[in-house]
């Protein structure tokens, strides 16, 4: 394992930089009692970790020249929206994600910028603090229900940050079981840690199964109550669990664990907010907001947000290049859907473009503050639709859309049947299924991306220039529903520090 981990758990606590079997930062190691994990971690110290674990989902700095589009979570939830069909970046700009957009980013591999060695290194410095964390599970000192809380936090964490790097750097699951995914590491490493080789997508998912369920164990035993939408909750964690069994096509387990999500966000006060009550998607207050941080004045990064890009009153970025939304999936709302209000088709700059999108807008113009929202309780429910229509349960299916769709379009309806994809997206067969993913595409439309459904749903897509996107960004190949095109390459750096990991084999294909 090459240490491209910048943040550590010892730099988060304020003990100095850590770094993973680094070899162009070992002068600012820690102490051998350090290096050899011959320290107490207490509650305290652990909690403060976590903060700072959480602090890397919205903060700038993995390198010195690509802030501006690595930002944390946010950055690659654009970067996955744009990777579909559904959302236009109308130009180029600045730059900044026109060439994710193009699928003109792999060539980065060799360097310590771009989204290959972004998305490695934000989620493997996680893991590696989450395992300093998991591995106190018995010695850490503090208050039990303490205890419980925040390694329950860390499995919680390292859970997701498997999840993510399984859906960049491997193909889906189902189909893909024994392809070669990512290395495993659930113990603390140092700088004589040997690296790992890449295991397979099924090993990779049971790791995931296997955290999962061991922080909703230790969150619900903690019995206490997050201080904070940027932590799991239980709820955030059945939620989480929910979005991987969709994945795995597990859908008893979608069900169940969307259900549960459902309930005990409940108890959160948590529950589907109408459009009015979120206009802007830019405060964790909102009361359909399960996860999020809220970013205060003093923590904003300026022009390096997911703000700066979407929302074009600003100006910069979100003005010189406009997000947009495709003419074809504006049309398939109704014409009293209240998600209208998240777009534009008068804008005076859409051009032959798509639809200026409004769904996404600074709550702090002077300040620049909006937060960020990771998880709302409204996908759950679109989870649970698609769970009970794959088991064959089409009336209670359209019955859970409808309830929700009618906070949108009080005269929605919904009466299709069976779940028949088309091999593309836009290839239609008139399903239930294929109704219940359309919700979900304007729904979450910015804020999930796209490209994940896509590869579980094994569908190709097609861009077209009717439909808004302009001739760049018009795509071959993509088709192909096997496609590597959506899967990263490994940065360069990983097979320079890991004797387990051969570029000429364990390489993803570059096309």
């Amino acid at each position: 394992m090459k240490a491209i981990y910048k943040y550590t758990l010892l730099s988060l606590l304020g003990v100095g930089m850590f770094t993973a079997c680094s070899e162009d930062l070992l002068e600012t190691s820690p102490t051998t009692a350090v290096a050899t994990n011959e320290v107490t971690l207490t509650s305290s110290k652990a909690i403060s970790a976590i903060e700072g674990m959480y602090r890397l989902l919205y903060r700038t700095g993995y390198t010195s020249s690509w802030e501006y589009e690595e930002f944390g979570l946010s950055a690659f939830t654009l970067t996955a929206d744009l990777m579909g069909e559904d959302h236009i970046q109308q130009a180029m700009g600045s730059g900044w994600f026109w060439y994710d957009y193009l699928y003109d980013v792999k060539g980065d591999y060799t360097g310590n910028a771009g989204r290959p060695y972004g998305v490695w290194n934000l989620f493997y410095t996680l893991i590696s603090n989450a395992n300093y964390v998991t591995a106190a599970e018995t010695t850490m000192e503090g208050d039990a229900s303490d205890v419980k809380y925040i390694v329950g936090q860390a499995y919680a964490i390292r859970a997701f940050s498997y999840f993510m790097l399984a859906q960049w750097y491997a193909r889906t699951l189902v189909g893909h079981e024994n392809e070669p995914c990512v290395p495993i590491y659930t113990e603390p490493t140092d700088k004589t840690t040997q690296g790992k080789k890449r295991e397979t997508v099924a090993e990779v998912y049971k790791r995931i199964d296997e955290d999962i369920v061991k922080a909703e164990e230790l969150l619900s035993a903690s019995g206490k109550v997050r201080s904070s939408k940027s932590h799991f909750s239980l709820a955030v964690a059945y939620g989480l669990h929910a979005r991987i069994a969709q994945v795995e096509e597990n859908w008893n387990a979608a069900l169940d664990y969307a259900t549960k999500a459902i309930s005990e966000a409940k108890k959160e006060d948590i529950d589907i907010a109408s459009v009015s009550q979120f206009l802007g998607l830019n405060s964790v207050a909102a009361q359909n907001v399960m996860w999020g941080v809220k970013i205060i004045s003093d923590q904003t990064t300026s022009y390096a947000s997911f703000f700066t890009h979407m929302d074009a009153d600003l100006g910069k970025y979100g003005a010189d290049a406009r997000q947009q939304i495709t003419r074809s999936l504006y049309a398939k709302m109704g014409d009293k859907d209240e998600r209208r209000a998240w777009w534009n088709p008068e804008d005076s700059h859409n051009d032959k473009n798509g639809y200026q999108q409004e769904k996404f807008k600074f709550l702090n113009y002077q300040t620049w503050e909006g937060d960020y929202i990771f998880m709302r309780v409204e996908e759950m429910y679109l989870i649970k639709a698609e769970a009970e229509c794959m088991l064959g349960h089409d009336e209670t299916a359209q019955q859970i859309l409808t309830a929700l769709i009618q906070t949108r379009d009080k005269d929605y309806e919904c009466t299709r049947t069976g779940n028949l994809l088309g091999t593309l997206t836009s290839e239609f067969t008139g399903s239930l299924r294929e109704e219940i993913i359309n919700q979900r595409r304007i729904e979450l439309w910015g804020e999930f991306g796209r490209i994940y459904d896509i590869r579980r749903l094994h569908q190709g897509f097609m861009r077209t220039e009717d439909d808004g996107h302009p001739s760049d960004a018009i795509l071959e190949d993509t088709d192909d529903p096997e496609s590597y095109r959506w899967v990263m390459v490994i940065p360069q750096s990983e097979f320079d520090g890991n004797v387990n990991m051969d570029d000429d084999k364990d390489q993803n294909p570059f096309d």
